[in-house]
Formats: structure tokens, C-alpha cells, sequence
């Protein structure tokens, strides 16, 4: 299987990689995010250890479950050949109705078939008040007009 763009990544090929992940993500369904990864894939997220494909989709089926109304955008810090960080910012509320922006960081390392075999996330959540919310637009992917992390000074 190979999901393109693959490496060597451009500054284009590199945003269009981000921005894939960022709307397989916004679907909120791990069987589609999980087929971004590699079977054997290996993932720090915060303090949490995953590995593989089945963890991916636990792992991503639990957060969705705590992490409601979610909605993300991701932008692209740097590249080289089979690496591309990323920094990203994610609204999302609670079974309380409690709003948070979570801000954070990836490293993402890629095989030959543009499948991600290693990502390294540091996330910090940052209650917020439902009037200081960004992200307004319905859940699922994030319209091509709405600004991204730079344009909303996040």
C-alpha cells in the first residue's frame, strides 16, 4: 500500500501531507487515520506508548470518546527527506461541557510508501471559555477558507 505524497518531501509535498493527516483526523474515525501508519507503526502521545495499527485504533476510539466536538488544524514547521514536524492546535469539550485547546507538536517519520512509521506527539491542554473558541465550522473537515494556526495567531 502507498499513500502519497512520499518522500523526499518539498515544502509543497510536505503541507499536503499535513494537511491529509489534519482531515483524516477531523473525521474522527481511527480505522481511516490508522491506514496512514505502517502495521508495526510506534507512537509517543503525551506519556502514553503505542504500537501498531490495533493500538492506534484503541487509542484514537478512546480519545474520541472523552474529546468531544473535536476539530484541528495542523501546520507544517519543518521538513527533510522522510521527516516533517508539525505543530498543531485542537478544540474540544468534555462530557461537562467544559471547552479546552490543546496546543502541541509531532514528528512524524515516513517509509518509502509514505506510511508513517514513527510519530512523537507533546500535547498541553488549555481550558478555555466557550466564547473563546476558534474552530466554528461543522465537525468534520476544515473548509479552505478558514485561516489556519498562523492566521488565527495561535
Amino acid at each position: 500500500m502507498s499513500r502519497p505524497p512520499l518522500p523526499p518531501f518539498t515544502a509543497e509535498t510536505a503541507a499536503q501531507k499535513a494537511r491529509l493527516a489534519e482531515d483524516a483526523w477531523n473525521s474522527r474515525d481511527p480505522e481511516r487515520v490508522s491506514l496512514a501508519y505502517t502495521e508495526d507503526s510506534i507512537w509517543r502521545n503525551r506519556a502514553e506508548f503505542i504500537s501498531g495499527r490495533g493500538e492506534i485504533v484503541d487509542f484514537l476510539k478512546r480519545k474520541w470518546a472523552r474529546e468531544l466536538d473535536y476539530r484541528l488544524i495542523k501546520e507544517v514547521w519543518t521538513w527533510n527527506e522522510n521527516r516533517i514536524a508539525v505543530r498543531f492546535a485542537y478544540e474540544w469539550r468534555d462530557d461537562s461541557g467544559h471547552w479546552f485547546r490543546s496546543y502541541g507538536n509531532e514528528n512524524w517519520e515516513f517509509d518509502e510508501a509514505g506510511l508513517m512509521r514513527r510519530r512523537v506527539a507533546s500535547i498541553n491542554d488549555l481550558p478555555i471559555a466557550e466564547n473563546e473558541r476558534k474552530y466554528h465550522w461543522p465537525l468534520g473537515r476544515r473548509p479552505d477558507d478558514h485561516p489556519g494556526l498562523s492566521e488565527l495567531g495561535l
